[in-house]
């Protein structure tokens, strides 16, 4: 059974099936599912499919590109949404200079408070981090107590091995699949098995043989496939072990 640590199922490209396509995954072997909003809306329509599906749990935030959406209005939302028993995580947060390096400052002030709002809450974080490595590494340092996951890992190997030493968690999704994956392998490879989650980004990022099609969770399997094969052990291993993980990461773990 799979556990997606990070899948939109708030985004609009599920407008047409979405609640057919939720009811049908049980029946494909995905057992949980996390949906992280980017920004008010989408969080609170995140905690709506929370409350309506028992297997989806939601995480709330403000993500970096959703920047010119931030007042003190959506961070009070954010905050009182976080509050709820069904939100596990505040994301999707972090730094992107790919779409914006023009507001690195705003970014960065951005992060650090809802950091702050994840330790006072005692919740994890989902890190999003694209062309920002170093100063998100930064960030993370500067508050041993976070705890998280750096989703669809895009580093290097030299700064995953500072974040598991950190006790971060690495997601990896359909990207591994790819041709070009050099570096993602590099980093699967050296990560613990007890460090690694499995998501989709749904509707975004579809692995091989998916490729162009929209995703969503059922495809976690070639995700699942391919860390099986790099680190040598069954499908049913990493799906399993992926799943042990993220219930203890966000705090689902039986008892």
């Amino acid at each position: 059974m799979y556990f997606d640590t990070h899948a939109h199922y708030d985004d609009d490209a599920f407008d047409a099936d979405r609640e057919q396509l939720l009811k049908s995954l049980g029946e494909k072997g995905v057992e949980l599912i996390i949906d992280p909003g980017c920004d008010a809306p989408s969080s609170r329509r995140a905690l709506e499919l929370a409350e309506k599906f028992p297997f989806v749990y939601a995480a709330v935030g403000l993500h970096p590109e959703e920047l010119d959406k931030y007042s003190p209005e959506s961070f009070e939302e954010i905050c009182s949404m976080a509050r709820h028993p069904r939100c596990v995580a505040i994301g999707e947060i972090g730094l992107d200079y790919y779409w914006d390096a023009s507001h690195k400052e705003e970014q960065k002030e951005l992060f650090r408070r809802q950091i702050e709002l994840a330790l006072e809450l005692d919740k994890p974080v989902i890190v999003h981090d694209r062309e920002a490595h170093g100063d998100c590494l930064e960030i993370v340092r500067d508050y041993p107590g976070l705890r998280g996951v750096f989703h669809c890992y895009s580093g290097s190997a030299e700064m995953a091995k500072e974040l598991l030493k950190l006790g971060w968690y690495l997601g990896f999704d359909g990207p591994i699949t790819y041709k070009n994956a050099r570096k993602a392998l590099e980093v699967l490879e050296l990560c613990p098995p007890d460090r690694m989650l499995i998501e989709t980004d749904s509707p975004y990022l579809s692995p091989v043989p998916m490729r162009g099609k929209r995703n969503d969770s059922s495809n976690l399997r070639y995700v699942s496939e391919k860390i099986a094969q790099v680190k040598g052990i069954s499908p049913e291993e990493a799906a399993a072990v992926t799943m042990a993980n993220g219930r203890r990461l966000f705090g689902m773990e039986i008892s």
